[in-house]
């Protein structure tokens, strides 16, 4: 069997690791989402943005509606 001391701070650690690739996530897709409302903003069809940002046709629905 295999024992492994429980550490706060190496807990810690990998919890501030998690949060921080969360938070760089979530920005990715903010920044995904405003190229979509600039490229919608100027007349550009919702296949060229999905093409552009990867987002689905649906997403890009909710913005085109939004403006």
């Amino acid at each position: 069997m295999l024992f492994t001391e429980w550490n706060l701070e190496d807990a810690m650690a990998v919890r501030y690791e998690e949060g921080l690739e969360d938070g760089k996530e979530e920005g990715r897709i903010d920044e995904k989402l405003e190229i979509a409302r600039n490229l919608l903003a100027k007349g550009m069809t919702p296949e060229f943005v999905h093409d552009i940002t990867g987002l689905d046709l649906e997403t890009i629905a909710g913005l085109d509606n939004c403006r």
